[in-house]
């Protein structure tokens, strides 16, 4: 079975999440589970598919100074994985600030927040 270029990225992420393979091992039980952050339970479809979303904006840099930002707080991490955490928190922030005050999504802010994440 040849894999599409999006199940190729998903499955590295897969593989980087172990702790997530109990509960994407059956597909009827996840799919009927509830992920609460109050009990515990990180929701690992939303986790994954932050690393895909951070995956595909960069490769296609957009918004626009993004790729540079992640590649930053990479290397001053040294690790790809931890800055994609914490890059996620900076989307989440972003996404949480638009829904709240009925705005698009603010690229702009989203890429400076990384930025600062990479200083400190």
């Amino acid at each position: 079975m040849v894999l599409e270029r999006m199940e190729l990225m998903a499955a590295g992420w897969i593989d980087a999440h172990p702790e997530y393979h109990a509960d994407l091992a059956d597909e009827a039980a996840a799919l009927q589970a509830v992920f609460a952050i109050e009990d515990g339970r990180p929701n690992p479809f939303l986790h994954l598919s932050m690393h895909l979303t951070i995956e595909e904006q960069c490769s296609i840099d957009q918004p626009t100074g993004i790729r540079q930002a992640v590649q930053a707080l990479a290397a001053r991490r040294g690790s790809l994985h931890d800055a994609h955490h914490e890059v996620m928190e900076c989307l989440g922030e972003m996404i949480w600030t638009s829904q709240r005050s009925g705005r698009p999504p603010d690229g702009l802010a989203y890429i400076d927040a990384v930025r600062r994440k990479a200083t400190v």
